[in-house]
């Protein structure tokens, strides 16, 4: 039996789903391990085969979100990384771009660089941007230079050198001498390798960020295999990409900052793809967990993507608007907005009587109080504990049992008594709060982006997403929720759907209508061929990889693009230009026909699609013979305290069922609040019907 794994470590759980060729499927739910998150993705493989009878060697394969990416660069724990640049650029990554994410504040300031300026180096040498030489490579300023590193004893070097995506040689040089003077090994990233394409700054941060994470995400992706080889386990290892796409361990070790966003991007293409299979166009998927809650938009079952893209400048809000909190990484992503607000969120009132949720986290350990593992501070799952959203007996299963005495005490203590309300109120509050902030995160991907959220269903999913999805919808007026199968394992799920991707791109700089086709046809194959010479590399056979092809655009005198695909063969370049008016129009409400319009990158992108059978049987821990029994739950002041009936998934069928009712499963809970109803679709998803209030 061919087994196929996903894993999805979070900053609370860690999700680990097995999906045989037989369509038989196991999920698992364990804590993570923040001192060494291997540890607890063995620990949940482990667990989750012996759910089913299956042996290590019967693994085929394993497919892995993480966030080890973002955390080195959140917590500034990635090596000593250098920089050489051209002379007189070494300032690039303190100048940045005017943006700043806050207009007022007078105390703001700008994120420090990841590279101190002491180990910003530069040399002599100078290209035009066609590429043309304008000064030879100076050796003895590049030796100096690559003294001084060495000197320095850095662990990592990007190299990023003046319009080096036009012409890689100089770059290629520098890393070659690189290599040379540290023996021992240097991680070397160079930025027309990472992102051959205009924008010095982007360029230079994304090089820089690819090699500041280099070592860190190498040397895990090691420790990984080896606690995979002690458990058993011996296949294949794919790792999630921000883009949506998988790639090999190996490519994930050359190009780390592919994988920033890991673990948002498996719950979009995993609502894509439940798009697809419902027929629905238009959702919204809305992942919350322990630590963050994340959105993003599928529109015509496919899942919104974006270059633009800032790592730790605290939350992200995927805005245009919003920009310069953080180091950009100019590569494709999912369009995904993320709060810091989820279940271990912990709520505060200061002294004048405000009160915030997050973005703080009680995250895994020591947890929320009612874990009962040395949290002190009340966060928001002891509030939906306390106000009866919870089963303090049936979390995981049963695994993780709560303790609701701690709960409310620590409630009654920092939240009601400060506010002077009663505990109830005090702790729908907290929940409310929460929500407020998360329609943010919707809002990011949506209204921000010239779209009406009414006109979407929203797919809640997460370990939380299910507890508060429909308070997310009445928000935003969103008269539908869907909460599909396994909803606190569907990112995990979602990995196994995958296919393995990989883009290329290439600056041309031409004005698109009165262009030689020829020319860029050329430009196209050459790519073409390089992205399939990098799959098969990769281990897939040449039959199997499809291409497809894109372009980025702008009307002459505008700073930034937007990307049309491209038909195979010989482009129309006046195709391609109207392609670009109909994309303007939709993303910004108008179009500018007529205009010259200029071909910024063409790209390529090559993908191996998966066949991964759909699952029929969910081998899942069985509810307890107590779970029917029905408990009081506080719906806010509109609704008061009501008793609520509780019933497993299974406990709906196609019939309209009244509000309240709370949906409880072995990963998640839904809560169908007074005034809805819900159901189960063909497909076994719960299709909850929203009342919109005022």
């Amino acid at each position: 039996m061919g087994i196929r794994v996903g894993v999805d470590v979070g900053g609370t759980f860690t999700d680990v789903v097995l999906l045989g060729d037989d369509g038989r499927m196991v999920a698992r739910k364990v804590s993570s391990t923040p001192e060494d998150y291997s540890r607890g993705i063995a620990e949940g493989v482990a667990a989750a085969l012996a759910d089913c009878g299956a042996t290590p060697g019967d693994v085929a394969s394993l497919v892995h979100a993480t966030t080890v990416a973002t955390n080195t660069i959140l917590e500034q724990k990635g090596a000593r990384t250098g920089l050489i640049t051209t002379r007189g650029f070494r300032d690039v990554l303190e100048m940045r771009r005017l943006r700043i994410p806050v207009m007022y504040d007078l105390q703001y300031e700008k994120p420090a660089p990841l590279v101190p300026r002491r180990l910003r180096q530069e040399v002599d040498e100078r290209l035009g941007p066609d590429g043309a030489v304008r000064r030879e490579l100076d050796a003895a300023s590049l030796d100096a230079a690559v003294e001084e590193l060495r000197r320095e004893g850095v662990e990592a070097a990007a190299v990023s050198l003046l319009h080096a995506y036009a012409n890689p040689a100089h770059e290629r040089r520098v890393a070659d001498r690189l290599r040379e003077a540290f023996p021992n090994g240097l991680y070397v990233t160079s930025s027309s390798d990472i992102l051959p394409e205009i924008r010095e700054y982007e360029r230079t941060s994304t090089a820089v960020v690819n090699a500041y994470i280099g070592p860190v995400v190498q040397r895990y992706m090691e420790t990984l295999l080896d606690r995979l080889r002690e458990l058993g386990v011996d296949c294949p290892v794919h790792i999630m990409q921000s883009s949506g796409g998988v790639m090999s361990v190996e490519a994930a070790g050359r190009k780390p900052a592919c994988m920033v966003e890991s673990g948002p991007a498996a719950g979009v293409m995993a609502c894509a793809r439940l798009a697809r299979g419902t027929g629905l166009d238009n959702l919204i998927s809305f992942d919350m967990g322990g630590t963050t809650a994340k959105a993003a938009m599928v529109e015509g079952g496919q899942a919104a993507r974006t270059t633009e893209f800032e790592v730790g400048g605290g939350i992200n809000l995927s805005s245009k608007l919003i920009k310069g909190g953080g180091y950009p990484v100019k590569l494709p992503f999912i369009d995904v907005s993320e709060i810091g607000a989820g279940g271990g969120s912990i709520c505060r009132v200061d002294g004048v009587g405000r009160t915030r949720v997050g973005p703080r986290s009680a995250g895994a350990v020591p947890g929320p109080v009612c874990y009962d593992l040395g949290g002190v501070d009340p966060t928001l799952t002891d509030a939906l504990v306390a106000i009866g959203y919870l089963n303090p007996d049936y979390l995981v299963g049963g695994s993780l049992p709560l303790n609701t005495a701690k709960a409310l005490a620590v409630l009654e203590d920092r939240v009601a008594r400060p506010l002077d309300r009663p505990l109830a109120e005090a702790a729908h509050g907290v929940l409310a709060l929460a929500c407020a902030t998360m329609t943010r995160a919707v809002k990011a991907v949506t209204t921000y982006r010239g779209r009406d959220p009414r006109d979407f269903v929203l797919a809640a999913f997460g370990g939380n997403g299910p507890v508060l999805g429909v308070e997310i919808a009445r928000a935003l007026q969103i008269r539908r929720v869907l909460v599909p199968p396994v909803p606190g394992v569907f990112s995990a799920l979602g990995l196994l759907y995958s296919d393995p991707e990989q883009e290329f791109t290439r600056t041309v700089m031409i004005r698109a209508e009165g262009a030689d086709a020829d020319a860029v046809a050329a430009a196209f194959d050459g790519l073409e061929a390089e992205a399939r010479a990098a799959m098969v590399a990769d281990g897939f056979p040449a039959e199997a990889v499809t291409v497809e092809r894109l372009a980025d655009l702008r009307y002459a005198g505008q700073a930034y693009e937007l990307t049309v695909p491209v038909a195979p063969g010989t482009p129309n370049l006046r195709a391609m230009a109207r392609a670009f008016d109909r994309e303007h129009e939709r993303t910004y409400g108008h179009p500018s026909e007529g205009d010259p319009v200029d071909l910024v990158n063409v790209k390529v992108l090559a993908r191996v699609a998966v066949d991964t059978p759909e699952p029929n049987r969910r081998l899942l821990p069985a509810p307890p013979a107590t779970l029917g029994a029905p408990r009081d739950v506080y719906f806010g002041p509109a609704d008061g305290t009501r008793e609520t009936e509780i019933v497993a998934r299974t406990g709906l069928n196609g019939d309209w069922r009244e509000g309240p009712v709370i949906v409880e499963e072995y990963d998640a809970t839904c809560v169908v609040p007074p005034g809805c109803r819900a159901r189960l679709d063909a497909l076994g998803n719960i299709d909850i019907a929203v009342d919109i209030r005022p």
